[in-house]
Order: structure tokens, then sequence, then C-alpha cells
């Protein structure tokens, strides 16, 4: 997968004093005038071309998987360890992306950095500590947004063994770009299609539901319209299209900014938002279709 990421490069600025005198020697004059030298610096902004990799997960993907999960929950009373850990457990479902090849010059610390990941965790399952949470977190947030009538529904779904839920999570760095998120999907309904057909440790899933990091302008006074939420995965909007529930609730006391990839600097304020979906997983090819017209490049 190649897909065009922006960098960011911070240099220093000639100083105007010194670019005169080019046959002096570095370091010389420094402390002759007693002058103070002003030194800028220059913001540069290039692109260049990163390609990505899909791998089965591993142990050794924890710490980033878990970064990504923390990044989602932000300070929800969820165990992003425990969740972290069925992730991996759960390998024959689900993929890490990272950089197909970190050149040896390269800056990067880590050149087994997680930039994303997908997966799908069966919220159904009973006794889970991290499921039990974020059922609890999602429940009480739809209670608080939606009134106890459409908690007890959504809670109903979460409970019918006979139709079982999966949390869909996707998860990715906020520059790496939605056209990864295809092959990925893709990749994704092939595994539990297979899994279920190998009987390998998979439900087959009547709904999914997704937890999608959403922003809306300050200015937008009480709930918004659809088109008012900025998804921050640009993709789930077409899940969002297909939803049979969904609602929406601040996370504005929980993180200091909204990062969309959309931004620029004539924007006005953007206020966090998580929005939450259930989608038919019949539904899932319609969307898979969408997504391929939308990020086909």
């Amino acid at each position: 997968m190649a897909s065009t990421a922006k960098k960011r490069a911070v240099g220093l600025g000639e100083n105007p004093q010194e670019s005169d005198s080019s046959d002096e020697s570095p370091g010389e004059g420094d402390d002759s005038s007693g002058e103070e030298s002003e030194t800028s610096v220059e913001e540069i902004y290039e692109e260049v071309t990163v390609d990505f990799e899909a791998h089965a997960v591993s142990h050794n993907d924890f710490n980033g998987i878990k970064k990504l999960l923390q990044q989602l929950f932000l300070k929800a009373h969820v165990n992003t360890s425990e969740m972290t850990d069925i992730i991996i457990q759960q390998n024959h479902v689900g993929s890490v992306i990272k950089q197909a090849e970190v050149p040896e010059d390269s800056d990067d610390d880590d050149p087994d950095e997680v930039f994303g990941f997908i997966t799908m965790l069966n919220l159904t399952e009973k006794g889970v500590q991290c499921v039990e949470q974020v059922k609890e977190l999602i429940l009480d947030q739809c209670e608080k947004s939606m009134g106890r009538g459409a908690a007890e529904q959504l809670e109903q779904i979460l409970d019918d063994t006979a139709k079982p839920v999966g949390l869909l999570l996707s998860e990715r760095f906020v520059n790496v770009p939605p056209q990864i998120a295809l092959p990925l999907h893709k990749q994704l309904q092939k595994e539990i299609s297979e899994a279920e057909h190998t009987n390998k440790p998979i439900e087959k899933y009547h709904y999914c539901l997704m937890i999608s990091k959403t922003c809306k302008s300050v200015a937008t006074e009480g709930p918004a319209p659809k088109d008012e939420y900025m998804f921050i995965n640009a993709e789930e909007e077409f899940f969002y299209e297909h939803a049979v529930s969904e609602f929406h609730f601040s996370i504005q006391d929980e993180a200091d900014t909204c990062l969309s990839g959309r931004w620029s600097f004539d924007d006005v304020p953007m206020k966090p938002f998580r929005t939450v979906m259930v989608i038919p997983v019949e539904r899932i090819p319609i969307i898979m279709d969408k997504l391929k017209e939308y990020l086909t490049v």
C-alpha cells in the first residue's frame, strides 16, 4: 500500500549577518560584536511517499495497539491492556499497519512502529472486564444523550446472545490517509468469513458496533445535524449512513484538541465527540462498495 503522508521538518534559518561573509569560518566572530544573534526558525512542509504493509497481529505490537486504543477511549474507564491482549490472542482476525521499508538513515527510533490496526471483538461475551466496561460506557453515554428508553433498547441489542455484536475497531494515526482503510476492511471481512468456515474461535456477528472519533463546530448549539459532524476517519461516515442506531457524546473534558486531518488555519474551533453506531452486518457489502468507490485512487 503506497500512501502520501505529510512530514513536518523544522530547520534553522540563515542569519543575515552571516550570509554576506561566506569565507568566515564557522563560529568566528560570535562574541566580537557583543550583539545577540537573531536566529529564525522556519517551518518546512514537504510531501513524502510512505509505503505501508498490513501484518498479522503479534505480541511485539502490544504497545502500539494499546496507544491507539488509548487515543480512542482517552480517560474512559476501559482496561486497554486487557483489550490489547485479547486482540493479540485472536490474531487470526485483524491486522496492524507498519511502514513497509524503513531506510537505514531514518530518524525513526522504532522501525516496527504500529501506524494503525483493525479488528473485531465480541461485545456479547460475558465475564470479560474490558468488554463489560465498554458496554457500561456506551450505555451510560446513551442514556445521557438519548434518554433511558434508547439506552434500554441498545442494552437489549448488546445482551442478545442469539444475535452477537462485534466491536469494530479501526484506529490509525491521523496523518495516515483513508485510502489504506479499504484493503484493511476487505481483509478483515475475509478473515472473519474464513474463521467461520474453519471453526476458528469467532462469532457469526449479526451487528457491528463502532465508536468513531468525530468533531463539530463549537458554534453549533444543541444537537447537530448529521452532516455537521466531521469524522476523523473519513470512511466511517459510510458506516454511519447505514446505522440502525446511533448517538453522539462530547469528550471535551478529556481531550484538548480535535485533530481531523481536514483542518486549516482559517477553520473554526472544533469540539471533540465520540459517535456510537450499530450497523447490521448484512449491510457491510454495500458499505464496502461505497468505500471502493470513494477510496480507490
